[in-house]
């Protein structure tokens, strides 16, 4: 282990020392106890691909299965199967389509992740904030929360690229990681998983000219890393240089909001910004994006933006300071409560103590999340909508009505409800007790 972390260490000093250093033998590092180590990153309770072998049938004979798949990719017979495509619901109504790899394609994908990861992360800049290590939703939140309230911004350019995933130009990707990586055989993998055939769920077979599929292990940095050039960089050092006020940007995977000082600039990134995406082959979601007023200094009613689940909008504190302040988007909130209802209705016949101690996982992780400083609203109605479903739910587990009010009440302080909290004033006072 010690011996795989200093050959990291080694690469990410390298990459952080020289940033136009292109690595070469990387596929030397795949080795069977590297990909021995990088099976403890897997979920072992994922879904399985179009093998239908799941992690617990592979680790029966985890060393002979890692041992013939580097075989493989050394004698360069190695070929990745078809990735099993698989829906899940959006919150406008819409299907959102993941890829879901075999388990020794993603165990392979997780091998070159870390490694690009230790050359990529020296050169994302502050800006990025999604799929990274030691780097969160919340911290994306904190971080515009603070520029917001500390600078000098009026105006917000909110955006979204229309089906990044499914869009991603390969040719383009592979010419982006030919700047730091020299090695035809560790970039003859990335190609075959760009290139593998999807599987749809009625059994027809596509190999898409485009895109990385969502599910897929080495799919978020390989997102990361083609907007890192296509507008991080873009941004830092071709549209902030010739601004003549602040302005900022914040990305979180193809979700970004940029802010300008002044109003004509924010109009010209917007009109920019289109023609940037549109040279390397993406386009903006036009219901997604847009250009609003948005100031500290001279508010108006009602103006807000979203961004990762949360609205934005200017008010006062209860000692009459301007604040920014953050709740749960509406939508997000609806799609939430339907999400809930929907589980309650197919686990209703759990097992009571299982069914509670997920539903207080559940509960635990939405507040976790959305627990933020004067976010207390949202939290209590969506506890409110849970206890509601769940006396709905639990009282047709039979034809006979199970419960009343006062029995439901009973039941949930038995089983200790998971109660609405902020966590991150939680966090805060903690800090300040230690």
């Amino acid at each position: 282990m010690k011996i795989r972390q200093t050959s990291l260490r080694g690469i990410a000093d390298k990459a952080a020392r020289n940033k136009t250093y292109r690595f070469r033998s990387l596929a030397r590092l795949l080795t069977v106890s590297f990909l021995i180590w990088c099976w403890s990153f897997l979920n072992k309770n994922a879904a399985s691909g179009v093998d239908k072998v799941n992690a617990k049938e592979y680790e029966v004979n985890l060393n002979t299965n890692v041992e013939k798949l580097i075989e493989r990719v050394k004698g360069k017979r190695y070929k990745a199967k078809l990735v099993r495509r698989q829906y899940i619901p959006k919150a406008n109504g819409k299907l959102r389509p993941l890829g879901i790899p075999a388990i020794e394609d993603k165990l392979l994908q997780t091998g070159v992740k870390v490694i690009l990861e230790a050359i990529y992360e020296q050169d994302f800049l502050p800006c990025s904030y999604g799929y990274r290590p030691n780097r969160s939703a919340m911290d994306a939140i904190k971080d515009i929360s603070k520029t917001l309230t500390q600078g000098r911004y009026n105006f917000i350019v909110e955006a979204d690229i229309k089906g990044f995933f499914d869009n991603i130009d390969h040719n383009i990707l592979l010419d982006m990681l030919s700047l730091r990586v020299d090695d035809k055989v560790f970039t003859g993998l990335i190609r075959k998983w760009l290139k593998a055939g999807i599987l749809e769920t009625d059994g027809k077979v596509i190999h898409p000219d485009t895109g990385t599929p969502q599910g897929g292990i080495v799919s978020p940095v390989l997102a990361n890393i083609y907007l890192h050039y296509a507008l991080d960089m873009w941004f830092e050092y071709e549209v902030k240089p010739y601004c003549h006020g602040q302005a900022y940007l914040c990305r979180y995977a193809d979700d970004f909001v940029c802010a300008f000082q002044y109003e004509w600039e924010a109009k010209r990134f917007y009109e920019m910004v289109g023609q940037r995406l549109a040279a390397v082959n993406l386009q903006l979601a036009e219901d997604k994006t847009r250009t609003l007023f948005f100031s500290r200094f001279q508010k108006k009613d009602k103006t807000y933006f979203e961004f990762l689940g949360f609205e934005f909008r200017w008010g006062k504190s209860r000692f009459g300071k301007t604040i920014l302040k953050k709740r749960t988007s509406r939508k997000k909130l609806r799609k939430s409560i339907a999400d809930f209802a929907l589980w309650c209705k197919e686990n209703r016949h759990t097992k009571m103590s299982t069914l509670f101690n997920d539903v207080n996982s559940k509960l635990r992780g939405y507040y976790n999340y959305y627990g933020l400083c004067g976010n207390y609203d949202s939290l209590n109605t969506f506890y409110y909508f849970a206890k509601q479903n769940l006396f709905k739910w639990l009282n047709r587990r039979s034809q006979k009505k199970s419960y009343n009010w006062r029995g439901f009440n009973d039941l949930m302080r038995q089983f200790r409800l998971e109660r609405p909290r902020i966590v991150e004033r939680t966090k805060q006072l903690s800090l300040r007790f230690t």
